[in-house]
């Protein structure tokens, strides 16, 4: 008897051995840079990423997954009569979403596709319950109503430095409002609907660990955290998450809190010094 297969892409921020060990196959993006193709987190790490975006003369650009890559993975995953759940980043900000779904139609695996609405950690939160689930016996439909319901309790904001990769990549989204009399202004939006909406505008670092505090304070009070999680794109954003977290775990007693490196294909349409701050509450 065939069990559940998770899939994934890779803007979901985990490390190849944390995806192996919870038995969960990756579908990477690509990324271009100065004339050369890579796989986003498999042939080059998001720290090199960033030396190389700094140093490169135009910005990079990113792809989907080919739907034929997808096929390939739904078919072999599912020979031996396996169901398959494929969990993607949200379908506004790529068309890696449509990709699966088209593989999942031509497929002769049983493949359910979900758009998570969300990027980075806070898509890892759906795929990584998504597998305990499955190790657990669950079926498919008891999953995807579990995963509806880690959607509503995740919650993603974004605070960038620059601008210029969300426009020039097309990913402003509902942000538009933001673009004009920018001038050392760190804009700040959320994810909340599964493309960016404009929250608010800080002048600093130091004013947007403020406004991350007293929010963060009003959204958890009464909560009981499952997830914290803060992904930057470099520059001096590396400090300010440290700070964050220190903030969060002195706030909420909450000693979880991950910190790291945005992937490639995150920090191409973020921009250098972006910030993530996402957590799953209950």
């Amino acid at each position: 008897m065939g069990r559940i297969k998770i899939v994934t892409d890779s803007a979901l921020d985990m490390t190849s051995n944390e995806l192996q060990k919870m038995g969960i196959t990756m579908v990477p993006l690509t990324v271009l840079i100065d004339g050369k193709t890579y796989l986003d987190t498999v042939d080059i790490s998001a720290e090199e990423f960033l030396d190389k975006m700094a140093a490169a003369a135009e910005l990079p650009k990113t792809s989907q997954p080919p739907v034929g890559q997808f096929l390939e993975v739904y078919n072999q995953l599912g020979a031996d009569g396996s169901e398959i759940i494929s969990i993607h980043m949200t379908g506004s900000m790529s068309g890696t979403y449509q990709s699966a779904k088209q593989a999942a139609e031509m497929s002769s695996s049983n493949v359910t596709v979900i758009d998570s609405r969300y990027i980075s950690k806070a898509l890892s939160y759906q795929v990584l319950e998504a597998a305990r689930m499955a190790s657990s016996g669950h079926s498919v439909t008891e999953i995807t109503a579990r995963l509806e319901e880690v959607r509503d309790q995740t919650k993603l904001y974004i605070m960038v430095d620059t601008l210029e990769n969300l426009i020039k990549g097309g990913r402003i989204g509902r942000a538009k409002g933001f673009i004009g009399s920018l001038l050392n202004i760190k804009p700040i939006a959320n994810l909340d609907i599964g493309a960016l909406s404009p929250v608010t505008k800080v002048r600093s670092h130091a004013k947007g660990l403020r406004f991350f505090t007293d929010q963060l304070a009003e959204e958890l009070a009464g909560k009981e955290l499952v997830h914290f999680s803060i992904m930057h794109a470099g520059r001096n954003s590396a400090a300010f998450s440290e700070k964050l977290k220190e903030e969060v775990e002195r706030m909420t007693g909450f000693t979880g809190v991950e910190v790291g490196v945005t992937a490639p294909i995150i920090s191409t349409h973020a921009g250098p010094g972006a910030v993530g701050i996402m957590y799953q509450a209950k």
